[in-house]
């Protein structure tokens, strides 16, 4: 078992039953111009996470960890997509739409990929998504138990929309979870502060909150 310094206290595991489960890193949500930085949002406050997630990834892949990436996004048809959430808050340009890069969260599009800076490689998986949550209407607990993987450590974004969502979902079915405070982001930064202590609060109701340094210096060790 190896050790993590964190919040509310240390987090142990073991590298061969943990996965990193990297949250929503699209073009969509991070670049300039996409559709996030559209609805009028500061892209660069998500941007400050790609570098830690870099870090992350390639001591993953060093260290033998099961490396999972998720996208949100529909199918093509649209049938997956409930019309409450498309039509939610009114926008001009909505789920399906066009967008700067293509049909807004729609599987397949230039936009609903993963940054270039954190492509998957052979071998890792992902898990494109319909909700918020990244186990809702996926394989992703399949995958995890066929691996024997018992401890996540999560990162990406929105910290209080998906990364919450995953993580609560992950909690429910006994995985064990470590967010990655400055590996996670939100457009708002009073959101991404609350987010991370309700992960951590009475005890680690949720899991644990960890910066990246510690969890290099975990892995490391």
């Amino acid at each position: 078992m190896k050790t993590i310094t964190a919040e509310p206290y240390a987090f142990e595991f073991s590298p061969a039953e943990t996965a990193l489960v990297i949250i929503d890193m699209q073009r969509d949500f991070l670049e300039p111009g996409g559709f996030g930085a559209m609805l009028g949002n500061d892209v660069s406050l998500l941007r400050s996470t790609i570098e830690p997630n870099k870090k992350l990834l390639e001591a993953a892949r060093k260290h033998g960890l099961l490396v999972v990436h998720t996208r949100e996004g529909h199918n093509a048809s649209l049938l997956d997509l409930p019309l409450s959430k498309k039509v939610r808050g009114k926008g001009q340009k909505t789920i399906g739409d066009a967008g700067p890069m293509g049909r807004i969260l729609v599987r397949g599009e230039e936009g609903q990929d993963i940054i270039p800076e954190l492509y998957p490689i052979a071998g890792e998986h992902i898990i494109d998504k319909p909700g918020k949550g990244a186990f809702y209407a996926t394989d992703l607990e399949h995958i995890l138990r066929q691996r024997g993987i018992k401890y996540l450590i999560v990162t990406g974004v929105t910290t209080e929309v998906c990364v919450n969502t995953t993580v609560r979902e992950a909690n429910d079915r006994g995985f064990e979870c470590l967010v990655v405070a400055d590996a996670t982001g939100s457009y708002f930064p009073e959101f991404q502060r609350v987010g991370l202590e309700m992960i951590k609060a009475q005890g680690g109701i949720f899991g644990w909150v960890a910066q990246s340094a510690q969890v290099l210096e975990g892995l490391q060790s």
